[in-house]
Protein backbone atom coordinates (compact mmCIF):
# COMPACT_ATOMS: atom_id res chain seq x y z
CA UNK A 1 0.00 0.00 0.00
CA UNK A 2 1.11 3.62 -0.49
CA UNK A 3 3.13 5.13 2.29
CA UNK A 4 1.55 8.11 4.06
CA UNK A 5 2.64 11.60 3.06
CA UNK A 6 5.56 12.88 5.04
CA UNK A 7 9.29 13.32 4.63
CA UNK A 8 11.17 12.73 1.41
CA UNK A 9 12.14 9.08 0.98
CA UNK A 10 15.64 7.76 0.37
CA UNK A 11 15.36 4.65 -1.80
CA UNK A 12 18.39 2.88 -3.24
CA UNK A 13 20.47 6.05 -3.19
CA UNK A 14 17.90 8.36 -4.78
CA UNK A 15 15.83 10.84 -2.83
CA UNK A 16 12.20 10.75 -3.89
CA UNK A 17 10.18 13.78 -2.89
CA UNK A 18 7.35 12.80 -0.58
CA UNK A 19 4.59 14.15 -2.90
CA UNK A 20 6.04 12.13 -5.80
CA UNK A 21 6.26 8.92 -3.75
CA UNK A 22 2.70 9.48 -2.59
CA UNK A 23 1.47 10.10 -6.15
CA UNK A 24 3.13 6.88 -7.38
CA UNK A 25 1.51 5.04 -4.51
CA UNK A 26 -1.90 6.47 -5.34
CA UNK A 27 -1.47 5.51 -8.99
CA UNK A 28 -0.30 1.95 -8.42
CA UNK A 29 -1.36 0.95 -4.92
CA UNK A 30 2.27 0.07 -4.16
CA UNK A 31 5.25 1.75 -2.52
CA UNK A 32 8.52 2.67 -4.22
CA UNK A 33 11.43 0.60 -2.92
CA UNK A 34 14.05 1.45 -5.54
CA UNK A 35 14.39 4.35 -7.96
CA UNK A 36 16.80 6.11 -10.27
CA UNK A 37 16.54 9.00 -12.67
CA UNK A 38 16.51 7.88 -16.28
CA UNK A 39 16.21 9.28 -19.78
CA UNK A 40 13.17 9.23 -21.97
CA UNK A 41 11.14 11.88 -20.20
CA UNK A 42 11.67 14.66 -22.78
CA UNK A 43 9.94 17.62 -21.08
CA UNK A 44 9.19 15.42 -18.06
CA UNK A 45 11.34 14.05 -15.27
CA UNK A 46 11.60 10.29 -15.71
CA UNK A 47 12.35 7.54 -13.20
CA UNK A 48 12.97 3.82 -13.32
CA UNK A 49 11.36 2.39 -10.19
CA UNK A 50 10.78 -0.89 -8.42
CA UNK A 51 7.61 -1.26 -6.41
CA UNK A 52 7.11 -3.34 -3.29
CA UNK A 53 4.89 -5.75 -5.26
CA UNK A 54 7.88 -6.55 -7.55
CA UNK A 55 6.63 -4.51 -10.50
CA UNK A 56 9.26 -2.71 -12.57
CA UNK A 57 8.03 0.65 -13.84
CA UNK A 58 8.77 3.80 -15.80
CA UNK A 59 7.41 6.97 -14.18
CA UNK A 60 7.05 10.36 -15.79
CA UNK A 61 6.16 13.52 -13.92
CA UNK A 62 6.72 17.27 -13.93
CA UNK A 63 5.73 20.00 -11.58
CA UNK A 64 3.79 22.01 -14.16
CA UNK A 65 1.95 19.14 -15.82
CA UNK A 66 -1.59 20.38 -16.52
CA UNK A 67 -4.56 18.39 -15.30
CA UNK A 68 -5.62 15.73 -17.77
CA UNK A 69 -2.36 15.40 -19.70
CA UNK A 70 -1.26 12.07 -18.25
CA UNK A 71 -4.80 10.69 -18.15
CA UNK A 72 -5.16 11.50 -21.86
CA UNK A 73 -1.86 9.78 -22.63
CA UNK A 74 -2.92 6.71 -20.67
CA UNK A 75 -6.25 6.61 -22.54
CA UNK A 76 -4.37 6.97 -25.83
CA UNK A 77 -2.05 4.06 -25.06
CA UNK A 78 -4.97 1.84 -24.14
CA UNK A 79 -6.87 2.83 -27.30
CA UNK A 80 -3.89 2.08 -29.53
CA UNK A 81 -3.28 -1.22 -27.78
CA UNK A 82 -6.93 -2.34 -27.83
CA UNK A 83 -6.85 -3.94 -31.31
CA UNK A 84 -4.01 -6.22 -30.15
CA UNK A 85 -2.06 -5.36 -33.29
CA UNK A 86 0.74 -3.17 -31.98
CA UNK A 87 2.39 -3.32 -28.58
CA UNK A 88 2.26 -0.42 -26.15
CA UNK A 89 3.58 -0.24 -22.59
CA UNK A 90 1.02 -1.41 -20.07
CA UNK A 91 -0.41 1.44 -18.02
CA UNK A 92 0.27 0.52 -14.37
CA UNK A 93 -1.42 3.60 -13.02
CA UNK A 94 -2.04 7.30 -13.40
CA UNK A 95 -2.51 9.98 -10.76
CA UNK A 96 -3.89 13.02 -12.55
CA UNK A 97 -6.44 14.82 -10.38
CA UNK A 98 -8.68 17.32 -12.14
CA UNK A 99 -8.41 19.78 -9.27
CA UNK A 100 -5.43 21.16 -7.44
CA UNK A 101 -2.89 23.23 -9.32
CA UNK A 102 -0.13 22.10 -6.97
CA UNK A 103 -0.92 18.38 -7.31
CA UNK A 104 1.92 16.02 -8.22
CA UNK A 105 0.75 14.18 -11.33
CA UNK A 106 2.34 10.97 -12.57
CA UNK A 107 1.98 8.38 -15.29
CA UNK A 108 3.31 4.93 -14.40
CA UNK A 109 4.03 2.45 -17.20
CA UNK A 110 5.61 -0.97 -17.36
CA UNK A 111 9.37 -0.85 -17.80
CA UNK A 112 10.57 -1.87 -21.28
CA UNK A 113 14.18 -2.92 -21.73
CA UNK A 114 15.31 -1.23 -24.93
CA UNK A 115 16.93 -2.98 -27.87
CA UNK A 116 16.87 -2.61 -31.62
CA UNK A 117 14.53 -3.54 -34.44
CA UNK A 118 15.66 -6.14 -36.92
CA UNK A 119 13.95 -6.72 -40.26
CA UNK A 120 11.17 -8.74 -38.66
CA UNK A 121 10.60 -5.95 -36.12
CA UNK A 122 10.31 -3.33 -38.84
CA UNK A 123 7.75 -5.45 -40.66
CA UNK A 124 5.86 -6.04 -37.41
CA UNK A 125 5.69 -2.28 -36.89
CA UNK A 126 4.32 -1.74 -40.39
CA UNK A 127 1.65 -4.42 -40.15
CA UNK A 128 0.72 -3.44 -36.60
CA UNK A 129 0.36 0.25 -37.38
CA UNK A 130 -1.81 -0.56 -40.40
CA UNK A 131 -4.14 -2.68 -38.27
CA UNK A 132 -4.37 0.02 -35.60
CA UNK A 133 -5.26 2.55 -38.28
CA UNK A 134 -7.90 0.16 -39.63
CA UNK A 135 -9.44 -0.14 -36.15
CA UNK A 136 -10.76 3.33 -36.84
CA UNK A 137 -12.38 6.12 -34.87
CA UNK A 138 -15.93 7.49 -34.72
CA UNK A 139 -15.02 10.83 -36.33
CA UNK A 140 -12.08 12.96 -37.35
CA UNK A 141 -10.93 14.47 -34.07
CA UNK A 142 -12.54 11.82 -31.88
CA UNK A 143 -10.47 11.38 -28.70
CA UNK A 144 -9.69 8.00 -27.11
CA UNK A 145 -12.41 6.61 -24.85
CA UNK A 146 -11.76 7.70 -21.30
CA UNK A 147 -9.77 10.81 -22.22
CA UNK A 148 -10.59 13.66 -19.85
CA UNK A 149 -13.27 16.04 -21.09
CA UNK A 150 -13.00 19.38 -19.25
CA UNK A 151 -16.42 20.79 -18.40
CA UNK A 152 -18.02 18.12 -20.55
CA UNK A 153 -16.32 19.42 -23.70
CA UNK A 154 -14.06 17.56 -26.14
CA UNK A 155 -10.50 17.82 -24.82
CA UNK A 156 -8.08 19.58 -27.17
CA UNK A 157 -5.14 17.77 -28.70
CA UNK A 158 -2.02 18.56 -26.71
CA UNK A 159 1.37 18.59 -28.46
CA UNK A 160 3.77 19.92 -25.87
CA UNK A 161 2.46 23.36 -24.98
CA UNK A 162 0.35 23.56 -28.14
CA UNK A 163 -3.38 22.94 -27.81
CA UNK A 164 -5.46 22.28 -30.93
CA UNK A 165 -9.25 21.91 -31.19
CA UNK A 166 -10.52 18.35 -31.47
CA UNK A 167 -14.20 19.09 -32.14
CA UNK A 168 -15.18 16.09 -34.27
CA UNK A 169 -16.06 16.42 -37.95
CA UNK A 170 -16.94 13.86 -40.60
CA UNK A 171 -14.94 15.68 -43.30
CA UNK A 172 -11.15 15.37 -43.14
CA UNK A 173 -10.13 18.28 -45.44
CA UNK A 174 -12.22 20.67 -43.35
CA UNK A 175 -10.93 19.21 -40.08
CA UNK A 176 -7.29 19.47 -41.17
CA UNK A 177 -7.64 23.04 -42.39
CA UNK A 178 -9.85 24.40 -39.59
CA UNK A 179 -8.70 22.42 -36.54
CA UNK A 180 -5.04 21.93 -37.34
CA UNK A 181 -3.43 24.33 -39.82
CA UNK A 182 -5.36 27.57 -39.28
CA UNK A 183 -5.01 27.56 -35.46
CA UNK A 184 -1.29 26.86 -35.83
CA UNK A 185 -0.86 29.69 -38.33
CA UNK A 186 -2.46 32.08 -35.84
CA UNK A 187 -0.17 30.88 -33.04
CA UNK A 188 2.95 31.08 -35.22
CA UNK A 189 2.06 34.60 -36.32
CA UNK A 190 1.54 35.65 -32.72
CA UNK A 191 4.91 34.33 -31.57
CA UNK A 192 6.72 35.74 -34.58
CA UNK A 193 7.89 32.45 -36.08
CA UNK A 194 5.82 32.85 -39.26
CA UNK A 195 5.74 35.85 -41.58
CA UNK A 196 2.47 37.34 -42.78
CA UNK A 197 3.41 36.36 -46.33
CA UNK A 198 3.95 32.74 -45.24
CA UNK A 199 0.64 32.81 -43.39
CA UNK A 200 -1.16 33.90 -46.57
CA UNK A 201 0.44 31.02 -48.48
CA UNK A 202 -0.72 28.45 -45.93
CA UNK A 203 -4.19 30.04 -45.84
CA UNK A 204 -4.37 29.55 -49.60
CA UNK A 205 -3.46 25.89 -49.16
CA UNK A 206 -6.26 25.58 -46.59
CA UNK A 207 -8.72 26.96 -49.13
CA UNK A 208 -7.57 24.34 -51.65
CA UNK A 209 -7.62 21.47 -49.15
CA UNK A 210 -10.67 19.62 -50.60
CA UNK A 211 -8.79 19.31 -53.89
CA UNK A 212 -5.46 18.40 -52.27
CA UNK A 213 -6.43 15.86 -49.61
CA UNK A 214 -6.93 12.89 -51.92
CA UNK A 215 -9.74 10.33 -51.99
CA UNK A 216 -12.07 10.28 -48.97
CA UNK A 217 -11.08 7.80 -46.28
CA UNK A 218 -12.76 6.80 -43.00
CA UNK A 219 -11.23 8.12 -39.79
CA UNK A 220 -8.18 6.13 -38.73
CA UNK A 221 -7.01 5.52 -35.17
CA UNK A 222 -3.91 7.72 -35.08
CA UNK A 223 -0.93 7.74 -32.77
CA UNK A 224 -0.79 11.46 -33.54
CA UNK A 225 2.87 12.14 -32.68
CA UNK A 226 4.60 9.28 -34.43
CA UNK A 227 8.19 10.25 -35.00
CA UNK A 228 11.06 7.78 -34.70
CA UNK A 229 11.70 8.68 -31.07
CA UNK A 230 8.23 7.45 -30.15
CA UNK A 231 8.91 3.99 -31.53
CA UNK A 232 10.58 2.00 -28.75
CA UNK A 233 12.37 -1.19 -29.82
CA UNK A 234 12.29 -3.71 -27.01
CA UNK A 235 15.16 -6.01 -26.10
CA UNK A 236 12.88 -8.80 -27.31
CA UNK A 237 12.95 -7.30 -30.82
CA UNK A 238 9.31 -6.23 -30.78
CA UNK A 239 8.37 -2.58 -31.42
CA UNK A 240 6.27 -0.54 -29.02
CA UNK A 241 4.80 2.90 -29.60
CA UNK A 242 4.93 5.43 -26.78
CA UNK A 243 3.93 9.05 -25.99
CA UNK A 244 0.81 9.22 -28.17
CA UNK A 245 -1.36 12.23 -28.90
CA UNK A 246 -4.10 9.96 -30.18
CA UNK A 247 -7.23 11.00 -32.08
CA UNK A 248 -9.24 10.07 -35.14
CA UNK A 249 -7.55 11.35 -38.29
CA UNK A 250 -6.19 10.54 -41.73
CA UNK A 251 -3.81 7.58 -41.59
CA UNK A 252 -1.28 9.28 -43.86
CA UNK A 253 -0.61 11.78 -41.01
CA UNK A 254 1.25 9.17 -38.96
CA UNK A 255 3.20 7.97 -41.98
CA UNK A 256 4.17 11.49 -43.05
CA UNK A 257 5.50 12.33 -39.59
CA UNK A 258 7.58 9.15 -39.54
CA UNK A 259 9.16 10.31 -42.80
CA UNK A 260 9.83 13.82 -41.47
CA UNK A 261 11.58 12.85 -38.24
CA UNK A 262 12.94 9.43 -39.16
CA UNK A 263 13.59 7.12 -42.05
CA UNK A 264 11.25 4.12 -42.12
CA UNK A 265 12.56 1.23 -44.15
CA UNK A 266 11.03 -0.13 -47.34
CA UNK A 267 10.15 -3.24 -45.35
CA UNK A 268 8.02 -1.11 -43.02
CA UNK A 269 5.99 0.38 -45.87
CA UNK A 270 5.70 -2.93 -47.73
CA UNK A 271 4.36 -4.60 -44.58
CA UNK A 272 1.93 -1.71 -44.01
CA UNK A 273 0.52 -2.04 -47.52
CA UNK A 274 0.18 -5.81 -47.20
CA UNK A 275 -2.55 -5.04 -44.69
CA UNK A 276 -4.09 -1.94 -46.24
CA UNK A 277 -2.77 -0.36 -49.46
CA UNK A 278 -2.38 3.39 -49.54
CA UNK A 279 -4.55 5.47 -51.87
CA UNK A 280 -3.22 6.78 -55.15
CA UNK A 281 -1.22 9.98 -54.93
CA UNK A 282 -0.10 9.33 -51.36
CA UNK A 283 3.51 10.28 -52.12
CA UNK A 284 2.41 13.68 -53.42
CA UNK A 285 0.53 14.33 -50.15
CA UNK A 286 3.37 13.52 -47.75
CA UNK A 287 4.55 17.13 -47.38
CA UNK A 288 0.97 18.40 -47.18
CA UNK A 289 0.55 16.42 -43.95
CA UNK A 290 4.02 17.44 -42.78
CA UNK A 291 2.78 21.02 -42.54
CA UNK A 292 1.21 20.01 -39.23
CA UNK A 293 4.41 19.04 -37.36
CA UNK A 294 6.40 21.81 -39.07
CA UNK A 295 3.97 24.43 -37.79
CA UNK A 296 3.87 22.86 -34.32
CA UNK A 297 7.67 23.09 -34.23
CA UNK A 298 7.53 26.67 -35.49
CA UNK A 299 5.30 27.57 -32.53
CA UNK A 300 7.33 25.61 -29.97
CA UNK A 301 10.88 26.20 -31.19
CA UNK A 302 10.89 28.94 -33.83
CA UNK A 303 14.12 28.74 -35.79
CA UNK A 304 13.71 27.78 -39.43
CA UNK A 305 10.52 25.77 -39.03
CA UNK A 306 8.26 28.61 -40.16
CA UNK A 307 10.28 29.13 -43.33
CA UNK A 308 10.25 25.36 -43.93
CA UNK A 309 6.46 25.33 -43.62
CA UNK A 310 6.21 28.16 -46.13
CA UNK A 311 8.43 26.31 -48.63
CA UNK A 312 6.32 23.20 -48.31
CA UNK A 313 3.05 25.09 -48.63
CA UNK A 314 4.15 26.76 -51.88
CA UNK A 315 4.35 23.32 -53.49
CA UNK A 316 0.58 23.01 -53.18
CA UNK A 317 -0.49 26.35 -54.70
Amino acid sequence: MPRPAGRDQRVAGVTIAAPLAEAIGRATGAAVVQARRTGGGDINAAYEVRLDDDRHAFVKTRTVAPAGEYAAEAAGLQWLGAPGALSVPEVLGVHDPANGDEATRVLVLEWIESGRLDQAGEEELGRGLARVHCAGAPDFGAPPPGAPAPDGQIAPLRLGAVLLPNDPLTDWPTFYAEHRLRPLVAMALECGSLSSAAARVIESVCERMPALAGPPEPPARLHGDLWSGNVLPGADGHPRVIDPAAYGGHREIDLAMLRLFGSPSRRFFAAYEEVTPLAGGCRERVQLWQLLPLLVHAVLFGGGYGAAAERVARRYL
